[in-house]
């Protein structure tokens, strides 16, 4: 698997994607592209469309051109990589497939994004019925939006857009914020342990709904601890903190700390070690004023987490 999947998918439904236009979807919906989870299939199930795929399907073109669809980001960011899955379309995929990229701030109306400049980020490539295919992207631009294109017609299940997020903080000055947030721009950076789910879900918009959607380690054996490093989205002083362990019933840490540093190498104690109780949010004042950069969770001796949030103001 390419590491840049190890990255935020900035398209994702779950943080605030959206499909905002597609030039045909007859057989099956155009939202299916950035849906959370692999494609499903249940065979021989029929609707009035024909057979029912968890994916994006047009009709079989008797005209020239292709199709497309045009994704919003919920993360606007750097896109370091792209996926797009075939999964379950085996006699209707398209051969071939492409993606674009724009930057339009604001809110654009689709009139607007299909007049605005696009940078072809992924190439005409070949696609495969029934596989994934991944796209390292090298560009430095920060995009808003993609399309993607198929040649001529037929089915994808998934869209994945990876990257690194670029929000724009300048409607948080003068206001708190979530510096842990990955909407914000923070990201896991390093990670003891991701066995059962990754440790950026804990970093994700929202409630968890179950304990798969938060972080959880494998259970230790050797005496020692399982943690995490957080880059905040930026230089700021962290001020409420609060840790979630929702859905965490028998797998939740017995205890906590926290240290913080503005420059990854020295570190102060923002909360010393802390007993967590299971399935609740935990909420901790923080009476220090030095900015941090980065933050390291250390959880005791394993367990889960669902939610992490650090709320301050910007440096």
């Amino acid at each position: 698997m390419p590491s840049f999947t190890t990255l935020p998918d900035l398209s994702l439904r779950t943080l605030g994607g959206s499909v905002v236009a597609a030039n045909d979807e007859s057989f099956a919906e155009k939202e299916s592209l950035i849906r959370p989870g692999r494609p499903g299939f249940q065979a021989e199930t029929f609707g009035n469309k024909g057979q029912v795929y968890d994916g994006w399907e047009t009709r079989r073109r008797r005209e020239p051109g292709h199709d497309w669809a045009i994704v919003r980001l919920g993360m606007p960011g750097v896109i370091r990589g792209v996926v797009i899955d075939t999964a379950w379309f085996k006699g209707n995929y398209p051969p071939h497939a492409s993606v674009e990229a724009c930057a339009v701030e604001g809110h654009p109306s689709v009139a607007e994004l299909e007049a605005a400049e696009w940078v072809e980020i992924v190439p005409k490539s070949d696609l495969k019925g029934d596989a994934e295919h991944h796209f390292e992207v090298a560009d430095e631009g920060r995009y808003t939006h993609v399309r993607l294109n198929m040649f001529p017609d037929g089915g994808i299940a998934r869209l994945r857009v990876h990257g690194e997020v670029r929000p724009d903080l300048s409607v948080y000055e003068g206001l708190g914020l979530d510096l842990a947030a990955l909407a914000n721009g923070a990201v896991v950076t390093s990670c003891s342990n991701e066995f059962y789910s990754a440790p950026n879900n804990a970093l994700a918009p929202g409630l968890a709904r179950h304990q798969a959607e938060g972080w959880e380690t494998a259970r230790r054996r050797d005496g020692g601890n399982d943690w995490l490093v957080i880059r905040l989205a930026a230089l700021g002083v962290i001020k409420l903190i609060e840790l979630d362990t929702t859905n965490l019933l028998y797998n939740a840490p017995g205890a906590v700390s926290l240290r913080a540093s503005a420059d990854g190498e020295t570190w102060f104690e923002l909360l010393p070690r802390t007993r967590l109780q299971p399935d609740t949010p935990h909420r901790f004042r923080v009476d220090d004023d030095r900015p941090a950069a980065y933050v390291r969770v250390d959880i005791y001796p394993d367990g889960g987490l669902a939610r992490i949030r650090l709320f301050g103001t910007l440096a």
